[in-house]
């Protein structure tokens, strides 16, 4: 979806020839990732930070076109509403130390972005979902001005016919309709890429799938949509549920939501994910483009291939690149923007060292957690973060038993030092920032966890809109200094 494409209007020619191309470069991609050559490069990661911007008066700032003007600097690009932009990282290798180039990238940027944001009177802060967000702030008078994000609003609607349904149950429910898509640009997050060599995608990808309910309970912060106290990490369901193109209807069969945990395990490598994407999801925007001219023994683009698979949203993608001898990677699309630079970085070491740890013995694992346990996990981490049990194998199991995850999460930080040590990372590295992780569970609190309790003691002396505002005036406060959330002062003890 990064694409510069112009708003217009698709024939019954536009959709079957591009149908036709993302087949074709489906079987090309098979030949292609078939090469001797292909994945041998050395392992790098990067990442994507999405960013809010809000005014001084902690409202969001619709602003990004003309700050993005000021910026003059290429990382930096749009996001589908106004009131945010993203940050596109250096990519660093994993040998090494590659959590702290991120995180001093992160800062330096950021000194960068709040002079350039001063000047329009506003703010950038890294969040999951901007509390102070009000439902006028979700429509299509705040999408940012370009033809992909028109197109991408225009298309969902119609395939859905009707209003998208926001419901979100918790403490505090979240229930109305929209008939517009902004509702996925209050999302912001902070994706994660990891190279992986082609031999070992599969195990690392299902260990990833695995393991991603621990990364997401202990890295929530989305806890507040609309001045409600939702989920610990309220995102996963505002996602899917703000691009469901899906209709309900009389018969058992639905077609799979283009935000998604996924379908199963994966038996062999990452072609069967590009082919799940073309086969299960209709396009939605045919947009074709010139056709590849690549020389013998260059890599194609596979444009349309590459564009269909940005109109779908799992929790874990594939991504193919053409650089160099090719390869693809895994992009760890559930972890939240914020709080921090660290905490950020720290979640992505615990991330990747899980699924690097856990894939030399995830075949141990996958016949006794079937994928429906491992996408139930996923929901509850994501609905009751620290607070949350999940399915976990045990020894001499005969039947899935519940557990607390924080034990599970306690468990896993060995796991993620064995994958680090694995991709070659430093050890005071490995030890710096899986210690973030450590002390944040310890203190048993997240950036969701931290915003509900906060905003709750607030509410005590404050109407609920003041009380939304003066707790995100304290976040981006604490934002500023730098310190992990761990450290962040507790008003409500």
């Amino acid at each position: 979806m990064g694409r510069d494409i112009s708003e217009q209007d698709f024939s019954a020619d536009d959709y079957e020839q591009f149908n036709h191309r993302i087949h074709d470069q489906l079987d090309e991609l098979n030949q292609v990732m078939a090469r001797p050559e292909f994945g041998t490069g050395e392992l790098y990661i990067g990442a994507e930070l999405e960013i809010y911007l809000m005014d001084e008066q902690q409202q969001v700032s619709p602003v990004n076109l003309e700050l993005l003007a000021l910026l003059d600097d290429e990382q930096f690009q749009t996001e589908l509403n106004k009131y945010n932009i993203e940050l596109n990282l250096q990519a660093v290798k994993a040998r090494g130390k590659p959590f702290s180039k991120l995180t001093q990238e992160i800062i330096t940027k950021f000194v960068h972005l709040n002079t350039a944001a001063a000047k329009l009177g506003t703010r950038p802060v890294a969040i999951g979902i901007l509390p102070t967000l009000k439902e006028q702030h979700l429509s299509n008078d705040y999408m940012t001005n370009l033809g992909r994000y028109k197109l991408l609003a225009r298309e969902l609607s119609k395939l859905r016919g009707q209003p998208f349904h926001i419901k979100i149950d918790g403490d505090e429910p979240v229930d109305f309709y929209t008939s517009e898509v902004c509702a996925e640009g209050a999302n912001t997050s902070f994706q994660v890429h990891l190279m992986t060599a082609k031999d070992k995608f599969a195990d690392i990808f299902n260990a990833a799938q695995l393991t991603l309910p621990m990364s997401l309970a202990i890295a929530a912060n989305s806890g507040v949509l609309l001045g409600n106290c939702a989920w610990d990490e309220t995102r996963v369901a505002l996602f899917k549920q703000s691009t469901d193109n899906r209709t309900p209807d009389c018969n058992n069969w639905r077609e799979p939501a283009r935000v998604t945990f996924g379908h199963g395990w994966i038996r062999k490598g990452a072609w069967e994910l590009f082919s799940e994407t073309v086969n299960l999801y209709q396009p939605i925007m045919p947009q074709l483009f010139q056709q590849d001219q690549s020389s013998e023994g260059e890599n194609p683009e596979l444009a349309e291939l590459d564009f269909h698979m940005g109109t779908t949203w799992p929790w874990n993608r594939p991504i193919y690149s053409a650089a160099g001898n090719g390869h693809v990677r895994i992009e760890f699309r559930a972890l939240p923007a914020g709080p921090t630079a660290l905490d950020m970085a720290a979640n992505a070491a615990f991330t990747i060292g899980m699924a690097v740890g856990l894939s030399d013995k995830i075949e141990q694992y996958l016949s006794r957690i079937p994928f429906q346990f491992a996408k139930y996990n996923f929901y509850r981490a994501a609905k009751k973060g620290l607070d949350a049990t999940i399915l976990w194998p045990q020894n001499y199991q005969n039947k899935p038993v519940e557990v607390p995850i924080r034990n599970v999460i306690d468990d896993m930080l060995l796991v993620a030092n064995d994958g680090l040590t694995t991709l070659g990372v430093d050890r005071k590295e490995r030890k710096k920032y899986l210690q973030i992780i450590q002390k944040r569970l310890s203190a048993g609190i997240t950036g969701g966890s931290w915003a509900k309790q906060t905003l709750r003691q607030l509410r005590k002396s404050l109407a609920n809109d003041e009380a939304c505002e003066q707790m995100l005036a304290m976040y981006y406060q604490n934002q500023l200094s730098g310190h992990p959330i761990s450290e962040w002062e507790q008003c409500w003890r």
